[in-house]
């Protein structure tokens, strides 16, 4: 083989384990495999939340919906799209169900970012230390009946 090409393997292999988002998945497969009641809180610490808004407003999310920043929806790296989830805010307990419907966010240290919607429901400004509880659709339906919320 000549360098250029053993070059090239390396550089294919590099970027494939330097992914975001594989590393993401490896360690919610391993992370899973081990501990299935905490398997989306981040290594450091807890998980950290931001939100997103008006300059994304009506553009098309990964689930191919238009992002609607009033709806309660959230992008995660790794849960199922068109999944459900309770995001809890650790400063004041207070709890959202959201639509994952996008991919993100793409900061390292963040696990989601939330809807404006969202984020003014749990009372975050800026970022804030969450608790992502998925839900399967059952519970998602039967919690949201219960608050009377819609998504």
């Amino acid at each position: 083989m000549n360098k250029l090409t053993t070059a090239l393997i390396f550089v294919a292999i590099g970027s494939y384990f330097s992914s975001p988002i594989g590393t993401a998945e490896a360690g919610y497969r391993h992370h899973h495999r081990h501990h299935s009641s905490n398997r989306h809180s981040e290594t450091f610490g807890q998980p950290t939340a931001s939100w997103y808004g008006a300059e994304f407003h009506g553009k098309r999310t990964a689930s191919g919906e238009r992002f609607n920043m009033y709806a309660m929806t959230a992008a995660h790296k790794s849960l199922p799209l068109s999944s459900y989830a309770e995001v809890k805010n650790l400063k004041n307990n207070r709890s959202v169900i959201v639509k994952i419907n996008d991919r993100g966010p793409f900061h390292s240290r963040r696990a989601m970012d939330l809807s404006y919607a969202a984020a003014k429901e749990i009372g975050m400004r800026g970022t804030t230390e969450i608790q992502i509880t998925p839900l399967d659709s059952n519970q998602a339906l039967a919690q949201l009946s219960s608050n009377k919320t819609d998504l």
